[in-house]
């Protein structure tokens, strides 16, 4: 089976992955082989516990999308 990871940096540096395929799947680390590991060993448990529910998908491409910042006005 092969599964795409998500792999994102939150505002204190520490790495966050995820599985999209997989509810609930994801993991942190401090560096990016640890979290690769560690995502792993996520990516086990769940397929150990609920193999039938998860289906992979085909990874098409990620697209960023850039907005400006709303303002709400109080009256």
């Amino acid at each position: 089976m092969e599964f795409t990871v998500i792999i994102e940096q939150d505002e204190d540096g520490i790495y966050v992955a995820s599985v999209p395929e997989i509810q609930g799947c994801y993991t942190q680390a401090k560096t990016i082989p640890e979290l690769l590991e560690r995502i792993k060993e996520a990516i086990e448990l769940c397929l150990e516990t609920d193999n039938e529910g998860i289906k992979p998908m085909k990874f098409i491409g990620l697209q960023k999308l850039q907005f400006k910042k709303y303002q709400t006005i109080n009256s």
